[in-house]
C-alpha cells in the first residue's frame, strides 16, 4: 500500500486548526461568563469579618423579628382557623354524600316496587279482557 497525501489535506489542515482554535476560544469566554455570572452565588451573604451590629440596629432587628412573629402567629392561626373549617365542611359533605346515596336507593327500590306493581295490574288487566272476550265470543 502507497501512503499518499494528498495537496488537499495539507491545504484544510491549518483551516480547520483556525476554527478548533475559534471554537475553543468561544467555549473559554462561555465558561469565563458563566463563572463570573454566577460567582454572586458562592460569595457568603455576609462577609465573616464583619462588626457585630449596635444597640440600635440590633434593637431594630429585634423589633422586626417580633413584628414577623406577631403576624406570623395571627396568620397561622387563620390557617389553622380555616382547616379546621374545611374539615368540618368536608364532614358534612361526606354525611350528606352519604344521606343522597341513601335517597336514591329508596327511590330505586320505590320505582322497582312501581315496576312491579304496574306489571301485575297489567297482567290482571290483560286476563279480565282475554275472560270478557271469551265470555262475548261464547
Amino acid at each position: 500500500m502507497n501512503a499518499t497525501i494528498r495537496p488537499e489535506q495539507i491545504d484544510e489542515t491549518p483551516e480547520v486548526d483556525n476554527d478548533l482554535a475559534a471554537v475553543s476560544e468561544v467555549e473559554a469566554g462561555i465558561r469565563d461568563f458563566v463563572r463570573n455570572d454566577i460567582a454572586y452565588l458562592r460569595r457568603p451573604a455576609v462577609a465573616p469579618d464583619t462588626a457585630p451590629l449596635d444597640p440600635n440596629a440590633e434593637a431594630t432587628v429585634n423589633n422586626v423579628n417580633s413584628l414577623i412573629q406577631r403576624v406570623a402567629g395571627t396568620s397561622l392561626a387563620e390557617i389553622e382557623k380555616l382547616i379546621s373549617e374545611l374539615e368540618s365542611l368536608r364532614d358534612l359533605l361526606h354525611a350528606e354524600g352519604q344521606r343522597v346515596q341513601r335517597e336514591i336507593s329508596g327511590y330505586a327500590q320505590l320505582s322497582q316496587a312501581a315496576m312491579k306493581s304496574t306489571r301485575m295490574i297489567s297482567d290482571n288487566v290483560t286476563q279480565w279482557k282475554r275472560a270478557a272476550d271469551g265470555l262475548r265470543n261464547s
